[in-house]
């Protein structure tokens, strides 16, 4: 509204990186590999909450996760093993949002994988997350300790290409601009490399996982500030080349 020029995806990367359940319906779109999913409504589930259950059930094996569709930072995220938890989990996810999404549970390996560019993105290389916690929930992403990661990441170099390739398929589905950071799990046992989410807005302290892989991948904290600005004025530019009055 504004007409100024800034960091990062438009309204409509931002708001479908937000939402997950209609990130993973592009992502099923264009073919990325995922998690299977779910998700009902608060409503649905306060006026037929044995249907929802019997859904989940039915398409689901215990244990999966229920997460808010529109939150961040794993808050309101619970990984349920029987009946009980499952109920639990819907009562704490629809607390926060009035959608809720169950996710199938990936016994993985959690990568990460920094994207940078506008229409011609590219992918840093990936690094891996530890944490001692059974996930990575929010006390494992905040608290000292409780947390760790390495990069680059140990896995096959076609591996990491794979994920890299989809690391920019996924930030190019979403229109995304600018960075992002893309979430993954390597399956163990099989290998099979499914996409988790997309973070439009990812952490950017000089700590942060987004900076420290790029720092690997041969661009400093400086010059990544640079490119982002100049991603920005460039995004800036080409918005500005569209017609916007109709006059005859």
């Amino acid at each position: 509204m504004a007409d100024l020029p800034y960091v990062g995806g438009g309204v409509l990367a931002s708001a479908v990186g937000m939402d997950k359940v209609i990130m993973k319906k592009v992502f099923a779109q264009e073919g990325i590999p995922q998690a299977r999913f779910w998700h009902c409504l608060r409503s649905e589930w306060e006026r037929k909450r044995d249907f929802v259950i019997g859904e989940v059930e039915m398409n689901f094996t215990y244990p999966f996760f229920v997460k808010p569709a529109n939150l961040g930072s794993s808050v309101g995220i619970s990984k349920a093993h029987d009946r009980q938890e499952l109920i639990d989990a819907f009562d704490l996810a629809l607390k926060f949002d009035r959608k809720a999404i169950v996710e199938e549970f990936i016994d993985g390996r959690e990568i990460e994988v920094s994207v940078l560019g506008n229409d011609d993105p590219v992918a840093s290389v990936p690094g891996e997350v530890f944490s001692l916690k059974e996930y990575y929930d929010y006390e494992a992403k905040y608290r000292d300790g409780l947390s760790n990661w390495k990069a680059p990441a140990e896995i096959p170099d076609e591996t990491a290409r794979a994920i890299q390739e989809l690391a920019v398929a996924a930030f190019k589905s979403i229109d995304c601009a600018g960075m992002a950071r893309v979430d993954f799990f390597i399956a163990r046992g099989s290998g099979q490399v499914y996409v988790n989410e997309i973070n439009t807005i990812p952490g950017f302290t000089r700590f942060s996982m987004y900076p420290k892989l790029w720092e690997l991948s041969g661009i400093g904290f400086t010059e990544l500030l640079d490119r982002l600005v100049d991603l920005a004025l460039e995004k800036h530019q080409e918005k500005k080349r569209n017609q916007t009055s109709f006059g005859l």
